[in-house]
């Protein structure tokens, strides 16, 4: 007799309404918009290498040194999304190719989500 599957606690259901919006791009306990994000520093130049369920991979043309690359990661992320550098903030990571980066604003997990798939091609 085959055993049935237990939904996990803290997992989405595969399928469901949340399985996408639960991948790099969500919405924290005080309602800003973060995205995960892996970042390639030294980069010829700025882009979106990849959106996966995991993590937004982002190559940055500034090297990894005196937060050269995370400042322009804050600028580049800025004009992808069409805001301001002010409502787009490190939250973890300044030391870490992994980084958490939170927005302040009006926009959907869905609709960053969208604006990052259309910026990596």
């Amino acid at each position: 007799m085959p055993k049935k599957e237990k939904p996990v606690k803290g997992q989405p259901v595969v399928g469901g309404p949340a399985a996408e919006a639960s991948g790099p791009v969500a919405r924290d306990k005080n309602g800003a918009v973060t995205i995960t994000i892996h970042a390639k520093p030294g980069s010829k130049h700025n882009a979106i290498t990849d959106v996966s369920a995991d993590a937004v991979g982002v190559a940055i043309a500034a090297p990894p040194t005196d937060g050269e690359a995370n400042a322009e990661l804050i600028r580049y992320l800025a004009e992808v999304l069409d805001l301001k550098k002010s409502h787009v903030a490190l939250d973890k990571g300044s030391r870490s190719r992994d980084k958490l980066v939170r927005l302040d604003s009006t926009l959907s997990p869905e609709e960053v989500l969208r604006r990052l798939r259309q910026a990596s091609g």
